[in-house]
């Protein structure tokens, strides 16, 4: 999956673990004329289980991606009563504003190198999508044009983020960096992608 347009240029990957035929992990992608958005939602467990939560994140946020992060990912955990939970984030981009929005409960981790210089990593907030009440926090950054972002699961253990991002020239060379350093195996996704305005 990827999008490419004047905005950003953005490519998913995503496996199963072993010996299963569907990830427990899903992703959401979408592109508006103002804005950008894309999730990743880790379902705690792995197989039918775990993918029967983390499929609420990409139903919910596909008839709703135009409201915060934080609305978002409360409609998703008012729908993860009774099921097993998942770690959740969403990232938004404003284009006409240039700022980008990182809300996450869970482990689902995201990076940007700014101005090709400075890493930015915000800490997710601990636990999971449960049904049960819970804390949210929205980051916001400013973001400059050229400025790489990535997003990813625990399946995808980076050994330095920054490293990865800073050798690469662009979002499929970073996409492809990322696809030779991972151990496969395990539910694993992850979104590179690039703000290009």
């Amino acid at each position: 999956m990827e999008i490419i347009n004047e905005h950003v240029e953005a490519y998913v990957y995503q496996e199963a673990k072993e010996g299963n035929r569907e990830s427990g992990d899903t992703y959401f992608i979408h592109s508006e004329d103002d804005y950008f958005i894309c999730a990743i939602a880790d379902g705690l467990g792995n197989g039918p289980i775990a993918r029967q939560s983390a499929l609420i994140i990409p139903t919910v946020l596909k008839e709703h991606h135009s409201e915060s992060p934080d609305e978002l990912l409360s409609r998703c955990n008012e729908y993860m009563v009774s099921k097993r939970g998942a770690a959740v984030a969403i990232v938004k981009v404003d284009y006409n504003l240039k700022t980008i929005q990182y809300s996450c409960v869970g482990n689902v981790r995201f990076y940007m190198l700014h101005g090709r210089e400075k890493m930015i990593y915000p800490l997710p907030v601990m636990g999971y999508l449960s049904g049960r009440p819970q804390r949210l926090n929205t980051q916001e950054y400013r973001y400059d044009k050229g400025d790489l972002f990535f997003l990813h699961s625990d399946g995808v253990e980076l050994r330095s983020p920054s490293a990865s991002l800073r050798k690469s020239s662009g979002p499929y060379e970073l996409y492809e960096n990322v696809l030779e350093l991972i151990e496969h195996g395990d539910d694993a996704t992850f979104i590179a992608g690039i703000l290009l305005l």
